[in-house]
């Protein structure tokens, strides 16, 4: 089967994007609607689905509402806008509308509280597995929604947080590997965090040319960018904000730089600041490290530098539901 760029690039010739109030369709993390004038609205939509992004036998109901949207709301974060409001779809089999259904509403009701979002409508039915489908809106000023398209050669890439830590939290759930003692390692699985507050303040301040969340894992969305900005990268191995792997998870193949350059679900914003600007960011914004990892090029590849300078062409591994 076609991958999920090809899908969407098909989509996307079949239906024409232009129209009054649209100022950018489908290609970026959400749409971008000019309503009147004063601000723009930034919408996207996100699916949830048993067996493909959750299992019911081994994720609490309560995780699973907060979860869906928390990685609807990133979409929004990653284009700098603040949250407004959502509307969720959800497809139910007849054994999930009672006590499974509270502990996902407590869930999202957490989320939604956290993030400063309500509820404004949406769809329910019944379905033979658990089916979310969440639409989210966003604000911001008008005109500062930070694209996928604007990085240039020169710019420096840089990335918030750790990488990895959602992938290796998934891997321990996976393997039941003493759970009890490893709660910290699964907290960015269960409960992942939206970067709404760094993406405001970088687009506030204008200091992110370009940006995405790293949803599907670094190499992939770092292919996103470099194909949205027609640019590739010299991604630095040495400086990636790695996750600590405890050695006896590095033993049955726990990598940390492998979970850091394909691990996907880590919701951290991956941006490139120019040069001229990158003197004024600083190490943390709300208590989020913020590191530099790399520098977009002309040359249309990305390309992995170890710490002898060796460079190898990195390959998009991260999540393709179309794979």
């Amino acid at each position: 089967m076609a991958s999920e760029s090809t899908l969407i690039e098909r989509v996307r010739r079949k239906f024409p994007s232009a129209r009054a109030g649209l100022r950018v369709g489908i290609g970026d993390d959400a749409a971008v609607l000019r309503p009147d004038g004063r601000g723009d609205w930034v919408i996207t939509t996100d699916q949830f689905l048993e067996n493909v992004h959750f299992l019911r036998r081994i994720h609490p109901p309560r995780v699973v509402g907060y979860k869906a949207l928390a990685r609807a709301t990133s979409d929004v974060a990653a284009m700098g806008a603040g949250p407004s409001c959502f509307f969720l779809t959800l497809g139910l089999p007849a054994g999930s509308s009672g006590k499974w259904l509270d502990g996902f509403l407590d869930g999202m009701v957490s989320a939604a509280s956290r993030f400063g979002l309500t509820l404004a409508g949406g769809d329910t039915t019944k379905y033979p597995s658990v089916v979310i489908g969440l639409t989210v809106l966003g604000e911001t000023a008008r005109g500062r929604a930070i694209l996928r398209s604007g990085a240039r050669a020169g710019d420096l890439l840089c990335v918030s947080g750790r990488l990895g830590e959602a992938e290796l939290g998934l891997r321990l759930i996976l393997k039941k590997s003493r759970l009890a003692r490893r709660a910290r390692l699964l907290r960015k699985h269960l409960h992942p965090e939206p970067r709404l507050a760094l993406g405001h303040w970088l687009a506030t301040k204008r200091y992110a040319s370009s940006m995405i969340d790293t949803s599907d894992g670094l190499s992939t969305d770092l292919s996103h960018i470099c194909i949205a900005s027609g640019v590739g990268v010299e991604l630095w191995a040495e400086k990636l904000p790695v996750v600590g792997v405890p050695p006896d998870l590095r033993s049955v193949g726990l990598d940390p730089h492998k979970l850091a350059l394909h691990g996907g679900e880590d919701y951290e914003l991956l941006f490139t600041v120019a040069k001229g600007l990158a003197g004024r960011l600083p190490r943390r914004v709300g208590g989020v490290p913020i590191t530099v990892i790399g520098e977009m090029t002309r040359e249309k590849r990305i390309v992995l530098v170890d710490a002898n300078g060796c460079k190898t062409e990195l390959k998009p591994m991260g999540w393709d539901p179309f794979r």
